[in-house]
Protein backbone atom coordinates (compact mmCIF):
# COMPACT_ATOMS: atom_id res chain seq x y z
CA UNK A 1 0.00 0.00 0.00
CA UNK A 2 2.82 2.14 0.81
CA UNK A 3 4.18 1.89 -2.53
CA UNK A 4 1.11 2.57 -4.13
CA UNK A 5 0.55 5.75 -2.47
CA UNK A 6 3.83 6.48 -3.21
CA UNK A 7 3.72 5.89 -6.87
CA UNK A 8 0.83 7.60 -6.85
CA UNK A 9 2.06 10.95 -5.48
CA UNK A 10 5.44 10.99 -7.87
CA UNK A 11 2.77 10.50 -11.09
CA UNK A 12 0.81 13.42 -9.99
CA UNK A 13 4.02 15.90 -9.68
CA UNK A 14 5.07 14.94 -12.96
CA UNK A 15 1.51 14.99 -14.73
CA UNK A 16 1.01 18.33 -13.76
CA UNK A 17 4.32 19.16 -15.38
CA UNK A 18 3.44 17.51 -18.50
CA UNK A 19 -0.24 19.05 -18.21
CA UNK A 20 1.03 22.53 -18.18
CA UNK A 21 3.11 21.59 -21.51
CA UNK A 22 0.39 19.88 -22.88
CA UNK A 23 -1.82 23.04 -22.72
CA UNK A 24 1.09 24.90 -24.82
CA UNK A 25 0.31 21.91 -27.32
CA UNK A 26 -2.78 21.88 -27.63
CA UNK A 27 -3.62 25.74 -27.56
CA UNK A 28 -1.80 25.64 -30.46
CA UNK A 29 -2.77 23.03 -32.37
CA UNK A 30 -6.60 24.54 -31.48
CA UNK A 31 -5.70 27.83 -32.73
CA UNK A 32 -4.28 26.80 -36.29
CA UNK A 33 -4.06 22.92 -36.23
CA UNK A 34 -0.17 23.66 -35.81
CA UNK A 35 2.13 20.85 -33.86
CA UNK A 36 4.61 22.87 -32.59
CA UNK A 37 7.63 20.60 -31.69
CA UNK A 38 9.74 23.39 -30.23
CA UNK A 39 7.48 23.46 -27.56
CA UNK A 40 9.27 21.90 -25.39
CA UNK A 41 12.73 23.80 -25.99
CA UNK A 42 11.27 26.95 -24.64
CA UNK A 43 10.77 24.66 -21.49
CA UNK A 44 14.29 24.43 -21.72
CA UNK A 45 15.25 27.69 -22.54
CA UNK A 46 13.30 28.97 -19.30
CA UNK A 47 14.98 26.71 -16.96
CA UNK A 48 18.30 27.93 -18.32
CA UNK A 49 17.26 31.78 -17.98
CA UNK A 50 16.05 31.13 -14.54
CA UNK A 51 19.62 28.81 -13.84
CA UNK A 52 21.22 31.47 -15.13
CA UNK A 53 19.22 34.23 -12.91
CA UNK A 54 20.17 32.62 -9.58
CA UNK A 55 23.73 31.97 -10.41
CA UNK A 56 23.93 35.55 -10.97
CA UNK A 57 22.03 36.48 -7.85
CA UNK A 58 23.79 34.76 -5.63
CA UNK A 59 26.87 36.32 -6.81
CA UNK A 60 25.51 39.72 -6.19
CA UNK A 61 23.08 39.02 -3.30
CA UNK A 62 24.06 35.91 -1.76
CA UNK A 63 21.80 36.15 1.24
CA UNK A 64 18.75 36.75 -0.44
CA UNK A 65 16.09 35.10 0.61
CA UNK A 66 15.70 31.75 -1.19
CA UNK A 67 11.82 32.11 -1.87
CA UNK A 68 12.76 36.02 -3.31
CA UNK A 69 15.62 34.39 -5.57
CA UNK A 70 13.23 31.72 -7.35
CA UNK A 71 10.62 34.58 -7.79
CA UNK A 72 12.88 36.81 -9.42
CA UNK A 73 14.29 33.94 -11.47
CA UNK A 74 10.85 33.33 -12.59
CA UNK A 75 9.57 36.77 -13.33
CA UNK A 76 12.96 36.89 -15.78
CA UNK A 77 12.20 33.37 -17.67
CA UNK A 78 8.66 34.33 -18.01
CA UNK A 79 9.36 37.29 -20.46
CA UNK A 80 12.04 35.72 -22.14
CA UNK A 81 9.99 32.42 -23.04
CA UNK A 82 7.08 34.94 -23.50
CA UNK A 83 9.30 37.05 -26.48
CA UNK A 84 10.68 33.72 -28.14
CA UNK A 85 6.99 32.36 -28.52
CA UNK A 86 5.99 35.46 -30.15
CA UNK A 87 9.39 36.12 -32.28
CA UNK A 88 8.71 31.70 -32.78
CA UNK A 89 5.05 32.77 -34.76
CA UNK A 90 6.10 36.22 -36.02
CA UNK A 91 9.10 34.86 -38.00
CA UNK A 92 8.61 31.25 -38.22
CA UNK A 93 4.98 30.56 -38.57
CA UNK A 94 3.06 33.02 -39.90
CA UNK A 95 3.90 33.06 -43.31
CA UNK A 96 3.30 29.20 -43.12
CA UNK A 97 -0.30 29.90 -42.34
CA UNK A 98 -1.55 28.81 -45.89
CA UNK A 99 1.26 26.52 -46.59
CA UNK A 100 0.57 22.47 -47.06
CA UNK A 101 0.85 20.98 -43.47
CA UNK A 102 4.54 19.33 -43.96
CA UNK A 103 5.82 22.60 -44.34
CA UNK A 104 5.18 24.08 -40.64
CA UNK A 105 5.76 20.63 -39.33
CA UNK A 106 9.43 20.82 -41.22
CA UNK A 107 9.64 24.40 -39.39
CA UNK A 108 8.86 23.38 -36.00
CA UNK A 109 10.83 20.62 -36.11
CA UNK A 110 13.81 22.85 -37.50
CA UNK A 111 12.97 25.40 -34.63
CA UNK A 112 13.63 23.20 -32.37
CA UNK A 113 16.98 21.74 -33.49
CA UNK A 114 17.81 25.53 -34.13
CA UNK A 115 17.16 26.35 -29.95
CA UNK A 116 18.81 23.34 -28.80
CA UNK A 117 21.93 24.61 -30.73
CA UNK A 118 21.62 27.91 -29.73
CA UNK A 119 21.26 26.78 -26.41
CA UNK A 120 24.14 24.47 -26.44
CA UNK A 121 26.54 26.88 -27.56
CA UNK A 122 25.71 29.51 -24.69
CA UNK A 123 24.88 27.42 -21.96
CA UNK A 124 27.93 24.41 -22.94
CA UNK A 125 27.17 20.96 -23.18
CA UNK A 126 27.52 19.40 -19.70
CA UNK A 127 24.45 18.89 -17.19
CA UNK A 128 23.92 22.17 -14.63
CA UNK A 129 22.89 21.63 -11.05
CA UNK A 130 19.92 23.23 -10.74
CA UNK A 131 19.83 24.98 -7.10
CA UNK A 132 17.62 23.76 -4.30
CA UNK A 133 16.46 26.92 -3.47
CA UNK A 134 12.96 25.21 -1.68
CA UNK A 135 13.71 22.45 1.14
CA UNK A 136 14.08 19.02 -0.61
CA UNK A 137 13.76 17.10 2.99
CA UNK A 138 11.21 14.95 2.88
CA UNK A 139 8.03 15.05 4.56
CA UNK A 140 6.46 11.40 5.57
CA UNK A 141 2.86 12.30 5.88
CA UNK A 142 2.25 8.22 6.16
CA UNK A 143 4.24 5.91 7.40
CA UNK A 144 7.06 4.76 4.35
CA UNK A 145 5.13 7.30 1.79
CA UNK A 146 7.28 10.07 1.14
CA UNK A 147 6.68 13.73 0.06
CA UNK A 148 9.34 17.03 -0.32
CA UNK A 149 7.87 20.34 -0.33
CA UNK A 150 9.00 21.38 -3.90
CA UNK A 151 6.86 18.27 -5.37
CA UNK A 152 3.72 19.77 -3.50
CA UNK A 153 4.25 23.32 -4.13
CA UNK A 154 4.26 22.20 -7.98
CA UNK A 155 1.27 20.23 -7.86
CA UNK A 156 -0.35 23.13 -6.19
CA UNK A 157 0.51 25.74 -8.36
CA UNK A 158 0.16 23.85 -11.35
CA UNK A 159 -3.77 23.21 -10.32
CA UNK A 160 -4.01 26.50 -10.01
CA UNK A 161 -2.39 27.44 -13.40
CA UNK A 162 -4.36 25.45 -14.70
CA UNK A 163 -7.87 26.58 -13.42
CA UNK A 164 -7.14 30.20 -14.30
CA UNK A 165 -6.82 29.51 -17.71
CA UNK A 166 -9.43 27.85 -18.19
CA UNK A 167 -11.16 30.68 -16.48
CA UNK A 168 -9.42 32.78 -19.27
CA UNK A 169 -10.66 30.34 -21.87
CA UNK A 170 -14.15 30.77 -21.14
CA UNK A 171 -14.74 33.61 -19.05
CA UNK A 172 -13.33 36.47 -20.22
CA UNK A 173 -13.35 38.28 -23.90
CA UNK A 174 -9.92 37.87 -25.08
CA UNK A 175 -10.86 33.99 -24.37
CA UNK A 176 -13.90 34.23 -26.42
CA UNK A 177 -11.84 35.74 -29.34
CA UNK A 178 -9.46 32.37 -29.13
CA UNK A 179 -12.68 30.43 -29.36
CA UNK A 180 -13.87 32.05 -32.49
CA UNK A 181 -10.56 31.86 -34.08
CA UNK A 182 -10.13 28.49 -33.08
CA UNK A 183 -13.63 28.02 -34.49
CA UNK A 184 -13.01 29.87 -38.01
CA UNK A 185 -10.25 32.16 -38.97
CA UNK A 186 -11.75 34.06 -41.87
CA UNK A 187 -15.61 34.67 -39.92
CA UNK A 188 -13.65 35.85 -36.72
CA UNK A 189 -11.69 38.29 -38.15
CA UNK A 190 -15.30 39.38 -40.25
CA UNK A 191 -16.82 39.85 -36.66
CA UNK A 192 -13.95 42.08 -35.71
CA UNK A 193 -11.60 40.05 -33.89
CA UNK A 194 -7.80 40.97 -34.50
CA UNK A 195 -6.75 36.88 -35.37
CA UNK A 196 -3.05 37.99 -36.12
CA UNK A 197 -2.77 39.38 -32.19
CA UNK A 198 -5.04 36.39 -30.81
CA UNK A 199 -2.87 34.03 -32.22
CA UNK A 200 0.09 35.58 -31.23
CA UNK A 201 -1.35 35.60 -27.87
CA UNK A 202 -1.54 32.35 -27.40
CA UNK A 203 1.92 31.65 -28.34
CA UNK A 204 2.62 33.53 -25.45
CA UNK A 205 0.43 32.17 -22.79
CA UNK A 206 1.75 28.58 -24.28
CA UNK A 207 5.32 29.86 -23.61
CA UNK A 208 4.65 31.37 -20.33
CA UNK A 209 3.27 27.95 -19.37
CA UNK A 210 6.62 26.36 -20.54
CA UNK A 211 8.82 28.89 -18.30
CA UNK A 212 6.73 27.81 -15.36
CA UNK A 213 7.17 23.94 -16.15
CA UNK A 214 10.99 24.17 -16.97
CA UNK A 215 11.55 25.70 -13.31
CA UNK A 216 9.33 23.18 -12.09
CA UNK A 217 10.95 20.20 -13.96
CA UNK A 218 14.03 21.17 -13.05
CA UNK A 219 13.77 22.08 -9.29
CA UNK A 220 11.77 18.37 -9.46
CA UNK A 221 15.32 16.83 -10.59
CA UNK A 222 17.51 19.13 -9.63
CA UNK A 223 19.31 19.19 -12.89
CA UNK A 224 19.24 21.85 -16.31
CA UNK A 225 20.74 21.32 -19.46
CA UNK A 226 20.65 22.03 -23.22
CA UNK A 227 18.61 19.02 -24.31
CA UNK A 228 16.63 18.76 -21.65
CA UNK A 229 13.17 19.98 -23.17
CA UNK A 230 12.96 17.02 -25.77
CA UNK A 231 12.10 14.62 -23.69
CA UNK A 232 9.65 16.03 -21.42
CA UNK A 233 8.22 17.87 -24.81
CA UNK A 234 7.40 14.39 -26.74
CA UNK A 235 5.83 13.16 -23.60
CA UNK A 236 3.22 16.48 -23.41
CA UNK A 237 2.51 15.77 -26.78
CA UNK A 238 1.24 12.55 -25.92
CA UNK A 239 -0.66 13.64 -22.94
CA UNK A 240 -2.28 16.10 -25.69
CA UNK A 241 -2.87 13.44 -27.73
CA UNK A 242 -4.27 11.16 -25.32
CA UNK A 243 -6.44 13.62 -24.02
CA UNK A 244 -7.97 14.96 -26.82
CA UNK A 245 -5.41 17.54 -28.77
CA UNK A 246 -7.37 20.93 -29.15
CA UNK A 247 -8.93 20.20 -25.91
CA UNK A 248 -7.78 22.43 -23.32
CA UNK A 249 -9.49 19.58 -20.49
CA UNK A 250 -8.12 16.55 -22.31
CA UNK A 251 -4.44 18.04 -22.23
CA UNK A 252 -5.26 18.48 -18.68
CA UNK A 253 -6.94 14.90 -18.43
CA UNK A 254 -4.06 13.41 -20.50
CA UNK A 255 -0.45 14.71 -18.63
CA UNK A 256 -2.25 13.60 -15.06
CA UNK A 257 -2.75 10.01 -16.57
CA UNK A 258 0.36 9.79 -18.42
CA UNK A 259 2.12 10.62 -15.03
CA UNK A 260 0.19 8.11 -13.71
CA UNK A 261 1.03 5.51 -16.05
CA UNK A 262 4.32 6.65 -16.21
CA UNK A 263 4.86 6.37 -12.10
CA UNK A 264 2.64 3.33 -12.13
CA UNK A 265 4.77 1.46 -14.53
CA UNK A 266 7.92 2.41 -13.46
CA UNK A 267 7.29 1.73 -9.60
CA UNK A 268 5.66 -2.28 -11.35
CA UNK A 269 7.68 -2.72 -14.36
CA UNK A 270 10.34 -5.21 -12.91
CA UNK A 271 7.65 -7.09 -11.25
CA UNK A 272 5.47 -7.49 -14.20
CA UNK A 273 8.54 -8.25 -16.46
CA UNK A 274 10.32 -10.73 -13.83
CA UNK A 275 13.16 -8.65 -13.89
CA UNK A 276 13.84 -8.42 -17.27
CA UNK A 277 13.32 -4.54 -17.85
CA UNK A 278 13.85 -2.08 -14.45
CA UNK A 279 12.55 1.37 -14.00
CA UNK A 280 15.02 3.33 -16.56
CA UNK A 281 12.72 1.82 -19.22
CA UNK A 282 9.96 3.74 -17.89
CA UNK A 283 9.91 6.20 -20.95
CA UNK A 284 8.42 3.08 -22.92
CA UNK A 285 4.76 3.52 -21.67
CA UNK A 286 4.52 7.08 -22.98
CA UNK A 287 5.34 5.89 -26.15
CA UNK A 288 3.22 2.35 -25.81
CA UNK A 289 0.34 5.07 -24.99
CA UNK A 290 0.62 7.29 -28.11
CA UNK A 291 0.42 3.97 -30.25
CA UNK A 292 -2.79 2.62 -28.87
CA UNK A 293 -4.64 6.09 -28.78
CA UNK A 294 -3.97 6.62 -32.46
CA UNK A 295 -4.96 2.66 -33.24
CA UNK A 296 -7.88 2.94 -31.55
CA UNK A 297 -9.18 6.26 -30.73
CA UNK A 298 -7.34 8.64 -32.32
CA UNK A 299 -9.52 11.99 -31.25
CA UNK A 300 -7.97 11.00 -27.54
CA UNK A 301 -10.36 10.20 -24.70
CA UNK A 302 -12.51 13.21 -24.26
CA UNK A 303 -13.16 13.22 -28.22
CA UNK A 304 -12.29 16.55 -29.48
CA UNK A 305 -15.28 18.16 -31.22
CA UNK A 306 -14.55 20.63 -34.10
CA UNK A 307 -16.66 23.52 -32.24
CA UNK A 308 -14.66 23.10 -29.11
CA UNK A 309 -11.24 23.00 -30.36
CA UNK A 310 -10.33 25.91 -28.46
Amino acid sequence: METLIQQLINGLVIGSVYALIALGYTMVYGILGLINFAHGDVLMVGAMTALQTMMFLMGVAPGMSPIYMLTIALMVAIPVCMTLGFLMERLAYRRLRNAPRLAPLITAIGMSFLLQTLAMIFWGRNYHTFPQLISTAPLQPIEGVFITPVQIIIVVASAAIMIGLSLLVTRTRIGRAMRATAENHRVASLMGVNTNAIIAFTFVVGAALAAVAGVMYASNYGIAHYGMGFMPGLKAFTAAVLGGIGNLGGAMLGGIMLGLVESFGAGYIEHLTFGFLNSSYQDIFAFIILGLVLIFKPTGLLGERVSDRA
